[in-house]
Formats: C-alpha cells, sequence, structure tokens
C-alpha cells in the first residue's frame, strides 16, 4: 500500500565507543533505554514506530511539520538529559529527514524517501537534524529553530542530487550560522549516482597546496603536523576541517573563535561559522579566528577544481 508520508531516521553516534567504555551489560541497557525512550518521543508526538534498529529507530509521521516538532523536542530533551549523566555514556542522536511516497508492505516501509532519510542520518554529525526540501515544504521556522541549506548533495543510488537542510534546534542560542547553497555543479555526480573526484586549491601567504577528495579529511590550523598550516596566533592549533562528504567539500569548524566564507561568485554576505560547517563551491576565501571586516584577519584562497 502506497502512502506520502515524511519519514525519519534516528542513529545514537558512538554506540561503538560506549560498549568499550561500559561494557557488553551495561551498554546495551543504556542503548535500549535510549532507543526505547526515542519510540516513545515518536508515539507522544503523533508519530508511528517502524523498526527499532539496535541502535536507530526508523519512524513515519503524516506530515513535515508533525516529524520538524517531533525530532527538534526530540534533540533538546535528550542533550538536556546527556549533559546530566556520566561522560562516558553519552549517546549524541544524529537525524536524517525526508518526505515522499512510501511503500507499506508486511509491517515495513521502502521507497526513495526512505532511503534519503537514511542516508541523511548517515551523512549528518551527532546532535544535528538534515533533512530534505521536501519534509520543510510548508513548515515554518519556530522559536530557536531555523532552516540552513547545505545545497544540493548527491545521495547514492540517486540520479538527482538532493537539496539537503540543516535544523538549527538549539533553544535560546542565537545561530550565528549561515551555510550557502551552491549552485548545482554537473562535475558533482557522474552518470550512475557516485560521487566524482575533485581537487581542492589552498592558498595562504605565498604557500599553495592542492588535495584530491580522495586525500580528505584534512585539518587546517597553526601547528607544523597539519595538513595545512596558517601560522597566525588567531587561528587555532588545530582550526578547520575539510571533509569530502557524498560529492561535496565541507568545510568544517572546528576553533573557539569562528571561521568565515566568503564566495567569489556571490553578492551575499560572508557566512558566520561556530563549531559548523559549510559546503564549499567554486572558488572563495576562508577568514580564521576573525571575520573580512578586520583586513588583517588571516585569509586562505580556495578553488574546487
Amino acid at each position: 500500500m502506497g502512502v506520502h508520508a515524511t519519514v525519519v531516521f534516528t542513529d545514537l553516534h558512538g554506540s561503538t565507543g560506549v560498549f568499550e567504555a561500559l561494557g557488553n551489560a551495561r551498554a546495551t541497557e543504556t542503548i535500549t533505554q535510549i532507543t526505547d525512550w526515542i519510540a516513545l518521543q515518536v508515539i507522544a508526538q503523533g508519530g508511528r514506530v517502524v523498526k527499532t534498529l539496535g541502535d536507530g529507530v526508523l519512524a513515519l509521521f503524516p506530515n513535515g511539520q508533525s516529524a520538524i516538532t517531533a525530532v527538534v523536542e526530540m534533540q533538546r530533551l535528550h542533550t538536556a538529559t546527556m549533559v546530566k549523566g556520566p561522560k562516558e555514556a553519552a549517546l549524541p542522536v544524529r537525524i536524517g529527514v525526508a518526505s515522499g511516497d512510501v511503500e507499506m508492505v508486511s509491517g515495513d516501509c521502502y521507497g526513495d524517501a526512505v532511503n534519503v532519510a537514511a542516508r541523511l542520518c548517515d551523512l549528518s554529525g551527532p546532535n544535528q537534524i538534515w533533512a530534505n526540501a521536501a519534509s520543510l515544504a510548508g513548515v515554518a521556522e519556530d522559536h530557536g529553530v531555523t532552516f540552513r541549506i547545505l545545497g544540493p548533495i548527491s545521495i547514492r543510488g540517486r540520479a538527482e542530487p538532493c537539496t539537503v537542510y540543516q535544523i538549527e534546534w538549539h533553544e535560546g542560542e542565537a545561530s550565528e550560522f549561515l551555510t550557502m547553497q551552491g549552485s548545482i555543479d554537473p562535475l558533482l555526480s557522474t552518470g550512475d549516482g557516485e560521487a566524482a573526484a575533485r581537487d581542492i586549491a589552498l592558498t595562504w601567504n605565498g604557500t599553495s597546496k592542492v588535495f584530491s577528495s580522495y586525500e580528505l579529511p584534512i585539518h587546517i590550523g597553526r601547528v607544523r603536523n597539519v595538513d595545512f598550516m596558517v601560522n597566525d596566533p588567531r587561528v587555532s592549533r588545530i582550526h578547520a576541517r575539510l571533509e569530502w562528504r557524498n560529492g561535496s567539500v565541507l568545510l568544517v569548524d572546528l576553533s573557539s573563535y569562528g571561521s568565515a566564507v566568503r564566495f567569489s561568485d556571490s553578492t551575499s554576505s560572508e557566512v558566520l561559522l561556530r563549531r559548523d560547517e559549510c559546503v564549499l563551491h567554486g572558488e572563495g576565501e576562508l577568514a580564521f579566528g576573525a571575520s573580512f571586516s578586520d583586513a588583517t584577519a588571516p585569509t586562505v584562497a580556495f578553488k574546487i577544481q
């Protein structure tokens, strides 16, 4: 039976390490408690639990609004609980959300939306929610909730890239993150949907290096043992990481004072990052430890080739 629904995939990040830290019995109990709690949250918010997957949950919601409300509340409650608990038992949740047609067969569900939600869950980081554009259609940003576009991202098995948003849900925190959308580059994916290799060139203070996507992730910072050194006191020892994630180059800020991105082909203001990430496209500049309004900011030119 076919239905239109919003699919939610959740996964506990770092569950392997918890087994090592707590032992099999206690780790199994901890993971089971959290997945059971997630299932109860789904039901309380009007969703349907399709199945649990070890340390994950697959659920369906009737529409995007109910799904987004549920996953935001889930992240807020779970994060508050983790802060009070022992560090070795902390298991952040990562969540993927996608809307579309779903086929129900013998109590299980199948379809493109299921595959996309599962993949977005895999690609997201701890405490993050990634959602496709369809799941946010008609959904309003609520208090403390903003939708930050990550741009078109290739999903394995799909011919067309998927426009993806990261849902910022930190209540009471002013979000300074603006993640820019790049135009769809036909070189980002090959005909069979697999990501094509790219090169990224970095230049600072007369020093240039080119890294293949196969070499990523690489780290940028002021110490000598990083992959690309920017020797400036405003730059953290390990300031940022470049990742190759499903056909895109991502800048992930790891610093205390943040990073900024400015695209050469954009009339928009700079993108400010603080412990967040941005999809890089085309060419532009990266400022570390200061914004571009500071003429002395350590600035690295980048170009995706």
